[in-house]
């Protein structure tokens, strides 16, 4: 039977945040950042174990309440992501076929819904299995490419026309074997590799874009943890009143 493989990046220190400790132990709505992410993947019905990639010497995983958990397969961070996604593969190579899926999935987003994963899946499986595809949203603000001045500062070079484009965001979804391949293959060729799509299109393949939620943000500075903990709130109101 095909399985379902979230594969999830934590091996970040989160420098733009500023804090005492990587961002995914940050206090969210209560608990650690990385739990509501966590929660989320380990409460959905098609996924019965996950790697969660952690920095070698990680002196906070013990804070989070799936530090024990049966279901979390843990592996070694790299230096950057795509080593880590990588290593992540590789620990479960005795595990997985070339024919289960990956969904990596950024650990600071806390805010991903079971709809989307649904919404993700569905769409791959039925129209793009080869391929792949990722959650994302399209662009709708006026876009504009910077460019660097001799005094340090950014101006405006031009403006881009948004339309066609889209802010990526995660899980991305892969076949297994297809994405360790493509993985190891950028990376053998000096490939900048920024997610698991751009490796995916070195190879050739057009993965899907798969519209998602607009609330599935990244925490990477402060703000993003308030409004992270705003949108959890809102959720939590709406579930109490149905």
């Amino acid at each position: 039977m095909t399985q379902f493989w979230p594969i999830v990046p934590a091996a970040g220190v989160g420098a733009r945040m500023q804090a005492d400790r990587p961002k995914q132990y940050l206090p969210l709505a209560g608990q650690a950042l990385m739990d509501h992410t966590l929660r989320t993947l380990l409460t959905y019905p098609r996924v019965t174990r996950l790697v969660l990639v952690l920095s070698e010497q990680d002196p906070y995983i013990e804070q989070s309440q799936f530090a024990h958990d049966e279901r979390v397969i843990r592996a070694v961070g790299g230096d950057e992501r795509v080593h880590s996604v990588l290593n992540g593969l590789q620990s479960i190579a005795a595990l997985a076929d070339d024919e289960d899926w990956v969904l990596v999935h950024d650990v600071a987003r806390p805010c991903l819904t079971h709809s989307d994963l649904d919404g993700l899946i569905s769409a791959v499986i039925n129209q793009s299995p080869q391929s792949g595809g990722l959650l994302a949203t399209p662009t709708r603000d006026t876009m504009k490419r910077g460019a660097l001045t001799a005094e340090g500062l950014v101006t405006v070079q031009q403006t881009v026309a948004r339309e066609q484009l889209w802010h990526a965001l995660t899980p991305q979804m892969f076949r297994y074997g297809l994405l360790k391949q493509a993985l190891q293959e950028a990376l053998a060729n000096g490939l900048a590799i920024t997610d698991e799509s751009s490796a995916m299109e070195a190879m050739g393949y057009q993965p899907l874009l798969v519209e998602g939620r607009a609330d599935n943000i990244k925490v990477t500075r402060p703000a993003d943890l308030v409004l992270a903990g705003r949108f959890l709130s809102d959720r939590n109101e709406t579930s109490s009143c149905e």
